[in-house]
């Protein structure tokens, strides 16, 4: 390895941590995450999660664990909270950079290590104090031990992704076993090597490591509190998410396909190479397995009544590779350099688009993106226009696959410190003040009109939603205020209200 590439690979992995306490907590799901961690330590239960005083049945009990020992040593920041997914994520990265160089050569292993780490879909799932990056680093890992587990019937590569299996099984239930010994089943039938599948996905040794690791917790927290999360989690957030659109998040047939080219960026441009060349693709072994992979993913999610954008980033985990290894063989033309082109001025513009926008949307939401100029200021635009100055460098060095990885490296920083954090401070900005002013105060906390678990963290306790009472301190949106009681106004932001209930 170069230095040059060495330099490469730290700062890729740096790139990962930098901006995890840039933007406020983002609500509903980086909120509704990490409120649920605080009122584990609020009941001190750590078997069950809570959100509001009400059961949260979301998701399994791993990434809470993970987000519980982070504030344990390092506090309630947000950096903390989001640690545990960056933290995957470098393993994710350094899970691609051994696999690739076992299958490829040192070269390919770069490329697909900084190219993990710097596709949108990776960068935002490693900031964001949810689930996903955690998930994805557990598919990743299995689905390599898999493949080398069915290519040279090797059982320590078939226990290791057994066991990474019952990790993201704890992280996020079926979808970890489902997506592997699917893509498992379907690579083998490919190939009429039956035999090796079911040795495979039935080795008592395996199946007997996935249990140890994935069912304690779950036979735990049922004897503890009865069938609230198997029903919960099971029936509603797995079966009735997959039969009907749940909170509006569904899409049609062709969902995805806008997606995997946002997903894929700023290496969009390799995916439609990719896809001139699928002949070639589907000939190479590993090719035809990344491929199953993915098509794989795509059928099961388009055919869910509930889509979201991150769920086709259960399939690019071998993708990666694959644009990686290409990446690394063919000659850098100038049209790869057109999706970070564009990405960046995409940023440069972002105010501009949004204010173009305003008229169209709703009065509260105006109001929500008043200050939009004061927050992205001359520092912001000076950033991106940088950025955008290197990329167009970049362009002229078109030879050099380096250049472009360099540049995604670029990118992923600035989108994380001066894109990212910046929508953060937009939309998230008030509550994060009226959540740090609650905590200084003596009295019931109680949530009406929103539905922004976030400021519970910032308050440091538990926020009930009930009717309130005299005493009380009440977060709202300012056209509440005519539904509440008699009150006195603590903090008016951007429609975001705390008020104090009179006696």
């Amino acid at each position: 390895m170069t230095p040059l590439t060495r330099g490469l690979l730290l700062v890729a992995a740096a790139s990962l941590f930098i901006g995890l306490s840039g933007a406020p907590l983002f609500d509903l799901d980086e909120g509704a995450f990490t409120a649920a961690t605080l009122e584990m330590f609020a009941r001190d239960d750590f078997l069950m999660t809570y959100l509001m005083g009400e059961p949260r049945t979301d998701k399994p009990i791993l990434i809470y664990w993970l987000q519980a020992a982070s504030v344990a040593l390092f506090g309630w920041q947000e950096w903390a909270l989001r640690l545990p997914s960056a933290l995957a994520a470098l393993a994710w990265m350094a899970m691609a950079y051994a696999f690739a160089r076992r299958l490829y050569d040192e070269n390919t292993a770069v490329a697909a290590a900084v190219l993990t780490a710097t596709t949108l879909g990776v960068a935002l799932v490693s900031h964001a104090a949810t689930a996903d990056a955690l998930l994805n680093a557990a598919l990743a890992g299995a689905l390599f031990a898999q493949y080398f587990a069915l290519r040279e019937e090797n059982r320590r590569f078939a226990l290791m992704a057994w066991a990474l299996m019952g990790l993201g099984f704890l992280t996020k239930g079926p979808v970890a076993l489902i997506l592997p010994l699917g893509t498992a089943f379907l690579y083998c039938a490919s190939r009429r090597e039956w035999a090796q599948f079911f040795r495979y996905g039935l080795d008592w040794r395996g199946i007997g490591l996935f249990v140890v690791i994935a069912l304690p917790w779950y036979a735990a927290v049922t004897a503890t509190h009865g069938t609230v999360f198997i029903e919960g989690f099971f029936l509603k957030h797995n079966v009735a998410r997959y039969a009907g659109a749940m909170e509006g998040h569904g899409g049609g047939p062709l969902y995805y396909l806008p997606v995997l080219l946002i997903l894929a960026l700023p290496f969009t441009g390799l995916i439609f190479g990719l896809m001139r060349d699928l002949r070639g693709l589907w000939r190479d072994d590993f090719g035809c397995y990344a491929a199953i992979l993915f098509l794989w993913v795509l059928a099961l999610f388009s055919f869910s009544a509930t889509k979201l954008p991150h769920y086709l980033l259960y399939g690019c985990s071998l993708l990666w590779i694959v644009l990686a290894r290409r990446l690394v063989m063919q000659p850098v033309s100038r049209g790869l350099w057109l999706a970070p082109l564009l990405l960046a001025g995409f940023w440069l513009f972002f105010p501009d688009i949004v204010s173009s926008q305003m008229a169209r949307l709703q009065p509260r939401y105006q109001v929500q993106l008043s200050d939009l100029y004061d927050i992205f200021d001359h520092t912001y635009r000076a950033v991106w226009l940088a950025v955008l100055g290197l990329a167009l460098f970049g362009l002229a060095w078109r030879a050099q696959h380096l250049a472009l990885l360099g540049i995604a490296v670029l990118l992923l920083g600035a989108l994380t410190t001066h894109g990212v954090a910046h929508v953060g401070q937009l939309l998230q900005g008030s509550v994060r003040e009226a959540g740090r002013i609650a905590a200084t105060l003596d009295a019931p906390l109680v949530m009406q009109g929103l539905d922004m678990p976030s400021f519970s963290v910032y308050a440091g306790r538990v926020v009930h939603k009930r009717d309130p009472v005299a005493g009380d301190v009440v977060v709202t949106r300012s056209d509440w205020l005519a539904q509440m009681p008699a009150h006195e106004v603590l903090y008016r932001n951007k429609g975001i209200v705390l008020v104090r209930v009179r006696p």
